[in-house]
C-alpha cells in the first residue's frame, strides 16, 4: 500500500492547509518542466494522486480507514514498512 501522507511529507493528522502547502512544494519540486530527472514525471503523478486522495474529505476517511484495517488485519508487513521508513528517516 502506498503511503500518501509520506509522499507529501505530512503526518496523518495534518490540516488541509498543511496538506495543500506540502502538495504545492512537492509539485513544484517534481514538475517535469522544472525537474530534468528522468523519474520526475512519475514522482509528480504520485504526488498528484496522493493530494487527490487526502485533500478530499470522503476519500481521506476511506483511505485512513483502510490504513487502520491493514494494520490490524495484517500487522507484520505494515510494521516492517513503518520500521523501514523510520530507520531511513533516522539514518538520513
Amino acid at each position: 500500500m502506498q503511503d500518501h501522507y509520506a509522499k507529501l511529507g505530512v503526518s496523518p493528522i495534518a490540516t488541509q492547509d498543511l496538506i495543500k502547502a506540502a502538495y504545492r512544494k512537492k509539485a513544484a519540486q517534481y514538475h517535469p518542466d522544472k525537474n530534468p530527472s528522468p523519474n520526475a514525471a512519475a514522482r509528480f503523478r504520485e504526488v498528484q494522486e496522493a493530494y487527490e486522495v487526502i485533500s478530499d474529505a470522503e476519500r481521506r476517511k476511506a483511505y485512513d480507514d483502510y490504513r487502520q484495517r491493514s494494520l490490524i488485519e495484517d500487522p507484520l508487513p505494515v510494521a516492517r514498512d513503518l520500521a523501514g521508513k523510520y530507520f531511513q528517516g533516522v539514518l538520513n
